[in-house]
């Protein structure tokens, strides 16, 4: 069965929007997905599970959770190889001293990544940001509070994004096979 990883958008930040990590493998569990794990608190899981649309098993994750919990998250799924391509074609590997001050912004689509060039024009020396094929990347040397582009990424402009530090997006792409 194909491998998939889910990223969900905005909780477990403050006391709104709670999804413990166990209740998240219980709903994806519920939906028929094997081998589940989850990392970290910031909802991120790993899971195998039968057809290949990332888009499909995001609509049918963040439905669970709205039923379940009573509340909408936004969710991203991408297939292993995807993620692979993810972390294979960021091009900010060799600036990144400090993995958390090199963010991957990850979408369901392509329009809503397109959207991100936006960004470009918030940009300010020392910091880097690219928007590629499959993900949108940004290296803040100074620190992501400290960065115009970090603030909008993570705001309004990145609404239909999930972003990871890069130190994130390694762990999950360790949770991964290593033959996709």
């Amino acid at each position: 069965m194909p491998v998939f990883v889910a990223l969900l958008r905005g909780i477990n930040v403050g006391k709104a929007k709670r999804v413990p990590m166990a209740t998240l493998r219980h709903l994806l569990a519920d939906l028929g997905h094997s081998d589940v794990q989850t990392l970290l608190n910031s909802g991120n899981a790993v899971f195998q599970a039968r057809g290949t649309a990332g888009a499909a098993h995001a609509k049918a994750i963040a439905q669970a959770i709205t039923d379940a919990l009573g509340f909408e998250v936004p969710v991203i799924v991408k297939s292993a190889k995807e993620w692979a391509v993810i972390v294979r074609d960021n091009p900010f590997i060799d600036l990144a001293q400090d993995p958390a001050r090199l963010l991957v912004a990850v979408t369901q689509d392509a329009a809503a990544l397109a959207r991100l060039k936006a960004i470009e024009t918030l940009v300010s020396a020392p910091e880097a940001f690219r928007v590629g094929p499959h993900a949108a990347y940004l290296h803040c040397p100074a620190g992501i509070l400290e960065s115009e582009a970090a603030t909008a990424l993570l705001g309004k402009v990145g609404q239909a994004v999930t972003t990871r530090n890069w130190a994130t997006a390694l762990k999950i792409q360790a949770l991964l096979p290593d033959r996709l």
